[in-house]
């Protein structure tokens, strides 16, 4: 495997994202990282993200919103994605990798990780959506 060159934008992406439960977009880790590093492109931090995403250093969840979200914590868990406002929210949940024993029962390969998303409404649309109806 080809060892990475120290990167100090790397870095501070990785950094930033830590600080992060929200699953913050591209756009938002740009505007944020450039504070400390005002010369560096919306490129240079895509290029970053896609490149940590598939080392396996962060995770990358497409949600439906057009637009990918990333976050630090690589431990596998659930995601739940709201449909009216596009949050995503780690859902904490036992362990849930008998989901890779099941598929491989079905499967003739080696299923080494999976990604799992729910959808609905949060607890704020949810809230919303029955304001409205009264």
């Amino acid at each position: 495997m080809k060892t990475l060159k120290h990167s100090r934008h790397r870095e501070a992406i990785v950094r930033f994202l830590m600080t992060r439960k929200d699953h913050p977009t591209a756009e938002v880790i740009y505007n944020n990282i450039k504070q400390e590093y005002p010369k560096i492109s919306l490129g240079t931090v895509y290029r970053n993200l896609s490149l940590l995403a598939e080392i396996g250093e962060i995770q990358k969840i497409t949600c439906g919103d057009s637009s990918d979200h990333f976050d630090a914590n690589i431990n596998p868990h659930p995601h739940f994605v709201c449909k009216e406002c596009f949050r995503i929210i780690d859902l904490e949940m036992d362990n849930l990798n008998f989901l890779n024993t099941l598929a491989e029962k079905s499967f003739d390969g080696d299923v080494e990780k999976h990604q799992l998303i729910f959808y609905g409404k949060c607890p704020d649309c949810k809230e919303k959506a029955l304001q409205n109806q009264q």
